[in-house]
């Protein structure tokens, strides 16, 4: 690219913006510069010796300035030749000439000292400064001639496209406005080429070259040519025995190049993510029993063309263990051995499992100081058999250093306020402190999503036994400003609008607004939630709301509503929470047809519901978004009635039980959940009954059938000819599910998924019953698929985390179903935020 020039006012022409042509050639011998726009010969040009940087140099030459010396006259001084009378500084423009002397060791009435001489020379040299330095003796005369090194004007960066002009900014040392230096200028094309090592563009080629402008000042240029990415072509396993090359190759992040890699990094060579990979591998041979497994080598080396690598991990297996003995030695207090032994999760001659161990040992850890022994600590130790191929474990079970949290200091948070931090932590001031403890610590205040970043660590108190907490954070943005858009098979295509604040005001308060638009469906809330209200283990919340639903692709009718809910919860422990919920709701029912059934045609109308509820539910999933292990049970029940129109008790019980299968697919992303629930509904009183309270079935909770498509329903007749799903008063669901990798695709966030749903909704709850002759001859609409028979339904399925949003498709058969029951083969739903 070219750039443009404009004249100054003394005639001289300055560089400006734009792009460069081929104004600038690299030389193997005499580099040239710029000077006032004008092309100067390196032999002909004043200071351009070694001593002078404004060069175009190319990526395999260094930038180096010039080696500091003193020129002959100064060397031939003796240390006795006399008295230094003055010294006099020259060619110094920007640098006062008393900030030169500061600099010296050199001073006026000293004696000529070669070794002073020597060292204010290199002094001056290494003040970053001078590009030049001579000091000559005329009598008793001091003479430093300077040569100023150039201002750098501004800092351009060409061919970048994979880095950002800031990203790349961000590593420099050079800045506008600072002293220029050709040694901060080579450091920095280092910076920029470890930059684009990062990316995995190992070829990439980084030139600086120096424009030198009017005024000692110089534009400085970083031709960047990016080359390929160096991505990997073959990753290898030596030493494997146990274990196929295609079972490791599952083990690392690093994946070989393929087509289908597109979307994600991991076939790109980063040396840390290979160093991970190496510990990824020593603990899946852990955890499979190679007590002895040794990582004995990683190379990753670089094609003679330099686009790819071949990365290998050399490796010794070593021999694998089962469990022999397992045993628990206690010295704790009142702890004997033998009441510990409720706690061993493991048992003899099952293949060693370190991280099993691991795992068993902090649990057990963490249930004794749960029971009153705060410092209690749990040490497994191993004695290996090799002949036996065993190993015998022994938990050493003891007490531990005593420690007081003497203070908690909270640093970096400057705008989420102290206690809503100190509130999250698993202990305060004069509590106990144990290592655990700082885990648990540093995982709370990460869960609130107000930092980017999260670091424990502790101190020394005023005595052996104290601690000083330290939790450092670093704050990032929490607001949230969203435009959505999607698809789902429930609403059709959908579009929101979202404005959120997750800590308001440094209070941790989250508020927010939301709005949704879609074919069948208007939605809009207001929402405010404090998770410490009172400043106690209490979440308090409020919703106001507007939904407005047209059914009329699988209903005859349209429901609409709005009203508030208020919130309230509690924690008794880690695992065990409490909810309440009241709602007042203004509800209607409208958009009915002539050929409606006559039990929606009762339903037309408005309402006004007045609800209470409440759910216990005990969750030890390791994620709530994406469980591996773990199970949850919940119990609610509504009661409506505190005024309004509807009368009627509801209760309901859920739960689901995730088994990893690491331990037979030596996979970290195989699952396989069972769950279940069922519901019961039942009215006291004179209430509606409305059909819109009802059970349903069909849809997320039975995939293969519609939303609501099994149970209920009215049999269409004469001039009411539409059959309406109308739900009923007990339901009961229940799914077993197999999530697993698909391969080639798992790398692009696609996982697949295997399905059987069953379950049955049926109890009739409406207004009347139309199933008699009527006066008129015309027979009222009779009921089909009232019944508690099982529907069954098995699929398969997989879900995709784009980069476009997630996507969701389900491919449900029904196996089982009753007569008029509505079924979906083909279930999706697509959507981002953005």
């Amino acid at each position: 690219m070219g750039f443009r020039t404009k004249s100054d006012p003394d005639g001289r022409k300055q560089i400006l913006t734009g792009k460069r042509s081929a104004l600038f050639v690299s030389v193997c011998v005499l580099p040239f510069v710029m000077v006032d726009g004008r092309q100067a010969s390196a032999a002909s040009t004043e200071g351009t010796s070694a001593a002078a940087p404004a060069a175009v140099v190319a990526p395999s030459r260094a930038i180096h300035a010039r080696t500091p010396r003193i020129s002959e006259s100064t060397s031939s001084v003796a240390p006795t030749g006399g008295y230094i009378e003055d010294i006099r500084v020259s060619g110094n423009t920007r640098i006062e000439t008393n900030t030169v002397l500061s600099y010296m060791v050199a001073r006026v009435g000293d004696p000529f000292s070669q070794d002073d001489l020597d060292r204010s020379l290199k002094t001056l040299y290494a003040t970053g400064l001078f590009k030049d330095v001579t000091l000559r003796r005329d009598g008793n005369i001091l003479l430093v001639r300077l040569k100023e090194n150039p201002i750098v004007n501004r800092i351009v960066f060409e061919g970048n496209h994979a880095a950002k002009d800031e990203d790349l900014r961000k590593v420099l040392a050079l800045r506008p406005r600072a002293v220029f230096s050709a040694e901060t200028t080579a450091d920095d094309r280092q910076r920029i080429l470890e930059v684009y090592a990062q990316k995995a563009r190992f070829a990439a080629v980084v030139t600086p070259q120096i424009i030198k402008l009017a005024h000692n000042r110089v534009d400085v240029v970083f031709q960047i040519n990016e080359g390929p990415q160096t991505l990997i072509s073959k990753i290898a396993f030596v030493g494997n025995k146990a274990y196929s090359e295609s079972s490791l190759a599952g083990v690392v992040s690093s994946k070989e190049t393929a087509w289908y890699h597109f979307l994600s990094s991991s076939d790109e060579y980063n040396p840390e993510r290979i160093k991970y990979d190496a510990e990824l591998l020593r603990r899946f041979y852990l955890r499979n029993g190679f007590v002895d497994f040794q990582i004995k080598d990683v190379k990753g080396e670089l094609s003679p063309d330099r686009k790819s690598f071949y990365v290998t991990f050399t490796m010794d297996e070593g021999v694998r263990y089962r469990l022999g003995k397992v045993d628990i030695r206690s010295s704790l207090r009142h702890v004997p051995a033998k009441s510990l032994r409720k706690y061993v999760e493991l048992f003899p001659h099952q293949w060693y499992d370190g991280k099993a161990v691991q795992d068993n040992a902090t649990d057990m850890e963490e249930i004794l100081q749960a029971e009153g022994h705060p410092f209690a600590q749990v040490r497994p130790t191993i004695a290996r058999n090799p002949e036996k191929r065993i190993v015998n474990l022994l938990f050493d079970v003891s007490e531990g250093p005593r420690h007081y949290v003497e203070r908690i200091d909270v640093n970096g948070n400057t705008i989420t306020q102290d206690n809503v931090v100190r509130r999250q932590l698993p202990f305060a001031e004069g509590d106990p402190y144990t290592t655990s403890y700082k885990k648990y610590a540093k995982e709370a205040v990460q869960d609130l999503g107000f930092f980017k970043s999260v670091d424990v660590s502790t101190s020394q108190g005023s005595a052996p036994d104290r601690t000083n907490v330290a939790v450092n954070v670093v704050e990032k943005p929490t607001g949230e400003f969203s435009l959505g858009g999607g698809y789902s098979t429930d609403v059709g295509v959908i579009g929101n609008v979202g404005l959120k604040q997750h800590n308001l005001l440094g209070t941790g308060v989250d508020a927010g607004f939301s709005g949704t638009v879609s074919q069948w469906q208007k939605q809009a809330d207001i929402s405010i939630t404090n998770p410490a209200f009172m400043g106690r283990n209490l979440v308090a919340g409020a919703d106001i709301f507007f939904v407005e639903n047209n059914y009329q692709t699988y209903q005859n009718y349209s429901e609409g509503r709005y009203g508030i809910t208020l919130r309230m919860g509690y924690s008794y422990n880690r695992y065990l929470s409490q909810s309440w919920n009241y709602s007042l709701i203004r509800r209607w029912v409208g958009d009915t047809w002539d050929q409606s059934s006559y039990y929606v045609l009762d339903q037309k109308g408005k309402s006004l519901l007045s609800q209470i509820g409440t759910t216990l539910m005990y969750d030890t999933r390791d994620n709530r978004m994406a469980p591996h292990s773990g199970y949850y049970v919940s119990v609610g029940g509504d009661f409506a009635g505190i005024g309004g129109d509807e009368k009627y008790v509801r209760g309901k019980v859920n739960g689901a039980y995730y088994v990893p299968l690491d331990d037979i697919t030596n996979s970290h992303s195989w699952t396989f959940m069972v769950r279940g629930g069922a519901g019961y509904m039942a009215d006291w009183g004179n209430g509606r009954h409305d059909i819109i309270d009802n059970f349903y079935l069909g849809g997320n909770n039975l995939r293969g059938f519609l939303d609501g498509g099994a149970g209920p329903r009215s049999v269409g007749i004469l001039n009411h000819s539409s059959e309406d799903l109308l739900g009923g008063r007990f339901m009961y669901n229940a799914s077993a599910q197999l999530n697993f990798p698909i391969p080639f695709l798992s790398d692009m966030g696609i996982g697949g998924r295997a399905f059987v749903d069953t379950g049955s909704v049926a109890g009739l709850r409406v207004k009347r019953l139309y199933t008699s002759k009527a006066n008129d001859g015309i027979y009222y609409t009779p009921i089909s698929g009232d019944t508690l028979r099982p529907r069954v339904s098995a699929g398969a399925g997989f879900s995709w985390k784009s980069p476009f949003g997630l996507l969701n498709i389900d491919l449900g058969v029904p196996v089982m179903r009753s007569h008029n029951d509505r079924t979906q083969l083909l279930r999706f739903g697509f959507g981002q935020q953005f």
